[in-house]
């Protein structure tokens, strides 16, 4: 499977802050939508990234006031990206090697969506009870009874 077809499934929405945001902003953001990251944007370029992990380590750690902080401050500059045509495999490696738990996908350089590591245990949990589902179905197939 594809990363374009986990998009496909979860939709493409992708929330962001503007380099101007607070980690107030950011955070807000966060809570409301249920997610653990927000893209960072300049207009239409992402410039980086803010994570719950980015929250703990550089705000909470150094005792920053998330009110006055610009998010631009703590945000992850070197953000580590997929492509839609990218195998899942691929990507579980790539996140599992970076310790990252979100992946921006970039399709000819635009943001089309972020995968999280969630989204990749939820598909892997789905085909395993499909598996188990045709294996059970097989065996009590071949020696019913």
């Amino acid at each position: 499977m594809k990363l374009i077809e986990i998009l496909k499934s979860k939709g493409t929405e992708v929330f962001s802050v503007d380099i101007g945001a607070s980690v107030f902003d950011a955070i807000r953001i966060m809570v409301e939508k249920g997610i653990g990251s927000v893209m960072v944007m300049d207009g239409k370029r992402q410039i980086g990234i803010f994570t719950e992990r980015d929250l703990m380590r550089r705000v909470c750690l150094n005792d920053l006031d998330y009110h006055k902080t610009a998010i631009e401050k703590v945000m992850t500059q070197e953000i580590i990206y997929g492509q839609p045509q990218d195998d899942v495999q691929y990507a579980i490696n790539v996140m599992t090697t970076n310790r990252i738990r979100h992946l921006p996908v970039l399709e000819d350089g635009t943001l089309v969506g972020v995968i999280s590591i969630g989204d990749l245990l939820k598909l892997q949990q789905t085909e395993l009870e499909y598996e188990n589902r045709v294996l059970k179905d097989y065996i009590s197939d071949r020696y019913p009874g």
